[in-house]
């Protein structure tokens, strides 16, 4: 009898000890990396709806899961050093915040998780093999912005029923900018209208081609998807309002910053 019980002391003893020692095992916490082509004020509404997304799934950063958050500033050269600092981190994914920064990930690791939050033309720019089979290690959401081209010239027409010249400013080096200027140029050709288009490569360039749209006796500008334009959005709500150009916008954020009107996602639901 003595000999059954010292057994069984002893037995629950390792088993106790046993619980313990795997009760002491740290549990390994979620890592993301978030890269953005623009600061961190130009998308804090992005940001926010994400890390929203994240809590509903009962994540909470700082608390069981790690985010580590990368932002260029607009400037485009800086991207492929963030995404390697990131891969570096060797974390369980990489969030990514458009084609630009998609881009600079994707040349960084072809084994971590890439998400992309959004972007216009994820085939188009290489990023998946199709939209129902992505393949590789890159998955998301798409906007499917190019196809929105013909609404918001009807949008433009309605305002402006007699607008016969429009500028477009893009962003050639961006990924989908050729497809959505390509959608552009086929709904242009619906309405009749000329398009003249403006590349914007660094901030210095909006300026100019503003200028450039108003010598050009352009009626309207519509802006295509481009993260250089997205970081200076405020700066450009004031100069289009200053040149009395009316602007379509490819993003609701304009309008909130004083541009005069978009038609497009809502890109923090998307976040």
């Amino acid at each position: 009898m003595k000999k059954n019980v010292v057994n069984l002391t002893l037995c629950a003893m390792l088993s106790a000890l046993s619980y313990s020692a795997s009760a002491q095992q740290p549990k390994k916490v979620p890592r993301i990396g978030f890269l953005s082509a623009v600061s961190s004020s130009s998308i804090s509404a992005r940001y926010e709806a994400f890390r929203q997304g994240l809590r509903e799934l009962g994540y909470i950063e700082g608390k069981n899961i790690i985010i580590d958050s990368r932002y260029a500033d607009g400037k485009l050269d800086r991207l492929s050093e963030l995404a390697a600092e990131l891969v570096r981190l060797n974390g369980d994914a990489i969030v990514t915040t458009g084609p630009t920064s998609t881009r600079a990930a994707k040349e960084a690791s072809v084994k971590i998780a890439i998400v992309m939050a959004q972007d216009a033309d994820p085939v188009g720019s290489g990023f998946v093999a199709s939209l129902a089979r992505p393949g590789g290690n890159i998955t998301g959401l798409s906007t499917l912005a190019p196809e929105l081209s013909g609404k918001q010239m009807e949008i433009l027409k309605e305002i402006l029923p007699k607008f016969s010249r429009v500028a477009v400013l893009g962003t050639s080096t961006q990924p989908g900018n050729a497809q959505s200027l390509r959608e552009t140029e086929h709904a242009a050709g619906a309405f009749g209208v000329q398009l003249q288009y403006l590349d914007i490569l660094n901030p210095n360039d909006i300026g100019t081609a503003l200028r450039a749209a108003g010598k050009g006796r352009a009626d309207a500008v519509l802006m295509l998807a481009s993260p250089v334009l997205n970081s200076q959005r405020k700066q450009i709500a004031d100069l289009t309002v200053k040149s009395r150009l009316p602007v379509m916008f490819f993003a609701p954020e304009y309008v909130q910053d004083g541009g005069l009107m978009s038609y497009a996602p809502h890109f923090a639901e998307l976040f």
